[in-house]
């Protein structure tokens, strides 16, 4: 298994496409309300991707994904594809961006409210979201990938949750979807050691319900087999000499770009 690690020519322009994947779900969030749907919520991020930013949606075609995002409402975990669906109050949406600029990724996402959600789908964001930030936490040289998953897995089932297994975070760079691979829930065969310079995702989905997922008819869109809600936040992480940085760090983030655990 080859694991790329990044060279600060690199470093630096993941984190130019880092900032601008984040931008864009610090965009969209003014739009995200009762009424609009989700067709219209990416006509709008792909216009700010092509034009504002110059960069291109990595989503776009790749292996056929029609749309520019990703939207994926209540019981939807992941890869919903934008269409007509029109978001109502009490909704919970995942936006899922990735894109490219200058030959390298980025890849991130996070919930949103619609309107007035009840306290215990925001109780399930919330978990999601500290899930994320307590992996976060612990990522310096020399763990092992498989610490990453245990954190997570230990934490969300602690708070009666389940995670998807299906899906996984990923290296990233000149390349959607490179090695390592990075399960959220506790494995045995990850023994890879993290170095400074991996830059791969972290994006654990928690379900309100049963882990199972099925696959829609469209060959895309991922629910839960129960049609209990789902949630999911995801970050572009750099392995550092100490710690890590958040590449994706967006507005709405309560927590330091850059981590020292050491």
């Amino acid at each position: 298994m080859k694991i790329n690690i990044k060279n600060k020519k690199e470093i630096k322009k993941m984190r130019k496409v880092g900032k601008l994947a984040a931008e864009i779900l610090d965009m969209i969030e003014k739009y995200v309300k009762p009424g609009i749907t989700t067709e219209e919520l990416d006509n709008i991020c792909k216009n700010y991707i092509k034009y504002t930013q110059k960069a291109k949606s990595a989503c776009l075609g790749y292996h056929g994904f029609p749309k520019s995002i990703c939207t994926s409402i209540n019981d939807t975990v992941c890869h919903g594809i934008p269409n007509k669906t029109t978001l109502k109050s009490g909704d919970i949406i995942n936006i899922d961006v990735s894109i490219i600029k200058n030959e390298y990724h980025s890849d991130t996402s996070k919930m949103f409210f619609v309107g007035k959600i009840k306290k215990k789908n925001e109780y399930l964001c919330k978990i999601a979201k500290k899930s994320l930030y307590n992996a976060l936490k612990i990522i310096k040289p020399n763990i092992y990938i498989e610490d990453i998953g245990y954190n997570i897995q230990k934490y969300v089932e602690s708070k009666k949750f389940t995670i998807v297994r299906e899906y996984c975070g990923h290296g990233i760079g000149r390349k959607f979807h490179e090695q390592p691979q990075v399960l959220h829930y506790k494995t045995t065969n990850n023994q890879i050691k993290l170095k400074p310079g991996m830059i791969f995702t972290i994006e654990p989905m928690i379900n309100m319900g049963t882990e199972k997922t099925k696959i829609m008819q469209d060959g895309w869109t991922v629910k839960t087999k129960d049609s209990n809600l789902s949630a999911q936040y995801e970050h572009t992480i750099l392995v550092t000499n100490f710690g890590c940085e958040i590449l994706t760090l967006n507005k709405s983030d309560n927590i330091k770009s850059k981590l020292i655990n050491i």
